[in-house]
C-alpha cells in the first residue's frame, strides 16, 4: 500500500469517527434541548401595508427642530454639525423624501467637545408638613425648565438605595443635566442666589448644583440618495428591513392558525414544539429555536435577524419570547 493511499484511508477513517462523534453529540444536545421545559410566545404587531408610509419621514412634521436643517445641509453639501444630540435621533433607519428623491439618513462622528454643564441633584430634607413655607419653593412655582429638572432629579433621588426602576435616558450622573445654555439661563435653581430647597411630592428636597465636565460627540449628518420613485424606495426599505416572506396560501391550516393567534393575543407553545410551530419557525429562518441548544440559543441577540416579516400583503414586526420553567 502506498503512503499516499494509507494517508487517504487514515484521513477517511478519522473523518468517519469524527462525524460519528459529532452525530452522537448532536443527538445528546437535541435530547437535552427536548428535555428542557421551555415556552415560546410568538407575537405579530405593527401591521402596515406599505413600508414607505411608516419609514419615510416627513421632516417638517418631526418634533426635533434640528432634523430639517440637518437634512437640508446634508443634501446641499453644506457644513452642519450637531453636538451630543444625533441629527436624526431615532432607534432605527431613517429615510426622507425631497423633490422626488428618497434619501437614507445617517450621521458620522467627526469630533469631540469638552464642555461644562450644570447638574442638579436632590436629597431628601423632610416632609412639607413639618417645614416652614419660607424655607422652600414649590416645584410648580419654578420656571418650566426647572420643573422638568426637578422631576428628573427627584426620580434619581428616589432610586438611591431602592430597587425601583430609573429612566436612565433622562437621569444622568445621578440627577438632571442642563445641557442647553439658553435653558440654563432661564433657570432659577442654578442662580447664585437660587432656592436652597424645593417641595415636590409632599417632601422637601435639598438642592445641590455642580458644574461638571462632559465629553460630547460632534455629529455630521449624511444623506445618501437611494431611490427616485415610490416603487424604488419600497424595494430599498424591504431589502433592508424585511426577512421572511410568507404566503398564507402555501401554509397548512395549523400553520395559518399559528399566525392568526400571533396577530391577536399571541401564540404560545411548549418545547418540544408542535410540527406546525417548527414549520413556521423554519419559514421565518429562526433555526435557533429549532436546532441545537434551543433554551440557550433561542434568545440570542442576533434573533430576530431582521426587523420585519411579510405575511400575505402586509408587513409585521414580530417578537419571539422563549422562557424556561423555574426549577422547583
Amino acid at each position: 500500500m502506498s503512503s499516499t493511499t494509507s494517508r487517504r484511508r487514515l484521513l477517511a477513517l478519522v473523518g468517519v469517527v469524527g462525524l460519528s462523534a459529532a452525530s452522537g453529540c448532536s443527538n445528546r444536545l437535541s435530547e437535552a434541548a427536548g428535555d428542557d421545559p421551555a415556552t415560546l410566545t410568538f407575537h405579530l404587531y405593527g401591521r402596515t401595508s406599505t413600508l414607505r408610509e411608516r419609514y419615510v419621514e416627513d421632516l417638517n412634521e418631526t418634533r426635533a427642530p434640528w432634523d430639517e436643517e440637518a437634512f437640508a445641509a446634508a443634501v446641499n453639501g453644506t457644513e452642519y454639525t450637531t453636538q451630543y444630540r444625533k441629527p436624526f435621533p431615532t432607534s432605527g433607519p431613517v429615510w426622507a423624501e425631497l423633490n422626488g428623491t428618497y434619501y437614507r439618513l445617517d450621521e458620522v462622528v467627526v469630533g469631540e467637545e469638552e464642555v461644562t454643564h450644570p447638574v442638579l441633584r436632590l436629597s431628601e430634607a423632610g416632609r412639607v408638613d413639618d417645614a416652614d413655607e419660607s424655607t422652600y419653593v414649590e416645584r410648580d412655582d419654578l420656571p418650566e425648565v426647572d420643573q422638568r429638572a426637578v422631576q428628573i432629579a427627584y426620580m434619581a433621588a428616589r432610586a438611591r438605595g431602592n430597587a425601583g426602576g430609573v429612566p436612565w435616558g433622562l437621569v444622568q450622573r445621578g440627577g438632571s443635566v442642563y445641557r442647553d445654555d439658553d435653558a440654563a439661563n432661564r433657570s432659577e435653581l442654578l442662580a447664585d442666589d437660587g432656592p436652597a430647597r424645593v417641595a415636590h411630592r409632599d417632601r422637601i428636597w435639598r438642592v445641590e448644583v455642580a458644574r461638571e465636565t462632559f465629553h460630547e460627540a460632534v455629529y455630521r449628518p449624511d444623506a445618501d440618495p437611494v431611490a427616485d420613485s415610490e416603487t424604488g424606495i419600497e424595494e430599498a426599505i424591504r431589502g433592508r428591513l424585511v426577512g421572511a416572506r410568507i404566503d398564507p396560501e402555501t401554509l397548512s391550516a395549523a400553520e395559518r392558525e399559528v399566525f392568526r393567534r400571533a396577530r391577536g393575543e399571541g401564540y404560545t407553545a411548549e418545547h418540544p414544539f408542535p410540527d406546525a410551530v417548527v414549520s413556521v419557525l423554519k419559514r421565518m429562518n429562526e433555526r435557533a429555536y429549532i436546532d441545537g441548544n434551543v433554551t440557550k440559543d433561542g434568545g440570542a441577540n442576533d434573533y430576530p435577524p431582521r426587523d420585519l416579516l411579510r405575511y400575505g400583503n402586509a408587513y409585521y414586526e414580530y417578537r419571539l419570547d422563549l422562557t424556561e420553567a423555574e426549577e422547583e
